[in-house]
């Protein structure tokens, strides 16, 4: 299988090729293993432009407290396409995962785990490349069919494709849209659910993703001035 660092050089049909060959080493099933601390990833970029900002934070779990984080500025020559985003965020965030001191038990991707018409959105994709633990929780569904949870908090309705359960509907916020959580790998379904709500707090995206998001908005900015403090500190 063709490496990371030369993502640049695929045609899209090459991307979907590579995608046909993770699909078949997807491993949905519960993790067995206590979870200590747990990952939250999340990339920024503009879709016409090259440079991709990539961050990941660890937090304690399930107290959410954070204790790591790292932000890697990169650059990438693979398109723009729907179901083939992981192609120009992967290689960032592999660079920013080999920085970490602490390796989360469990990482949280901002996206598709099998949601995703080939089962391998980034999460999955993430997965499978360091062989870790991984759950995919995206603000929109990419593809499948569910019907609206009711409006509680934490109902949640199941995603559905070619009659395939791809994933779970949750609502995490009273009079807000739900959130689509789905199993990278190594992960079961309800339990990624399970995990998804330990993490969550007033806020309609659950802490690691938010966290993530926060981490690599402000260092885009902030790269863009030229400043380079932290919101989070040292």
């Amino acid at each position: 299988m063709i490496l990371p660092g030369a993502y640049d050089t695929l045609s899209p049909s090459e991307a979907i090729a590579i995608q046909q060959q993770m699909r078949e080493q997807i491993d949905i099933r519960p993790l067995e293993s206590p979870i200590k601390y747990i990952g939250g990833s999340d990339i920024s970029f503009n879709k016409y432009e090259d440079t991709v900002y990539a961050g990941i934070i660890v937090l304690t779990y399930p107290d959410m407290v954070p204790v790591e984080r790292v932000t890697v500025i990169t650059e990438t020559k693979f398109p723009y396409i729907s179901g083939l985003l992981a192609f120009r965020e992967i290689p960032a965030l592999l660079l920013a995962w080999d920085q970490l001191k602490i390796r989360p038990d469990v990482m949280v991707l901002d996206g598709q785990g099998i949601a995703h018409q080939r089962r391998t959105g980034i999460a999955t994709h993430f997965g499978l490349l360091k062989d870790v633990p991984t759950i995919g929780s995206a603000k929109s569904r990419l593809t499948g069919i569910y019907t609206e949870p009711e409006n509680v908090v934490f109902a949640q309705e199941p995603l559905m494709h070619q009659k395939e359960q791809i994933g779970i509907v949750l609502k995490t916020k009273l009079n807000c849209k739900p959130i689509f959580v789905s199993p990278g790998h190594k992960v079961g379904m309800q339990q990624s659910v399970d995990i998804i709500k330990n993490c969550s707090r007033k806020y309609r995206i659950p802490e690691p993703t938010r966290l993530a998001h926060l981490l690599v908005n402000e260092a885009r900015i902030r790269a863009k001035e030229g400043d380079h403090n932290t919101l989070f500190g040292d």
